[in-house]
């Protein structure tokens, strides 16, 4: 019997680029959970240093669980220190019900689109 390590997978996928001046947008695709929220936090607090506006642009998130949330968490309180505005692109299910369900779509600037997000 052969048993895979599901960790041995990678559940993520990140890109961040600079469309305009003082404007990131991280691209975050794939399952946000306990394995893969480290390399989002990673990605989150090296980004906010840079300050400015920051968009996480999680249109391709499948998953998005409670470690997920909790990175998102740790951003939103890093982001002031960093001179940072820090909005989050959801549309996908997998992301608006559990920031509904937890609360914490009141907590994030959260928007449709990055467009949307970057011209608020």
């Amino acid at each position: 019997m052969t048993v895979q390590d599901p960790r041995a997978e990678q559940t993520i996928a990140l890109s961040a680029r600079q469309p305009a001046a003082g404007v990131t947008v991280l691209a975050v695709s794939g399952e946000v959970d306990m394995v893969s929220a480290p390399a989002l936090r990673d990605a989150m607090v090296n980004g906010l240093a840079d300050g400015g506006t920051y968009v996480v642009d999680m249109t391709g998130v499948t998953f998005l669980g409670s470690a997920g949330l909790a990175v998102l968490v740790e951003a939103a309180r890093l982001a002031p220190q960093h001179s940072a505005a820090l909005k989050v692109v959801a549309t996908a299910r997998a992301v608006t019900r559990p920031l509904e369900a937890t609360g914490l779509g009141e907590v994030f600037s959260v928007h449709e689109s990055v467009d949307a997000a970057v011209s608020a």
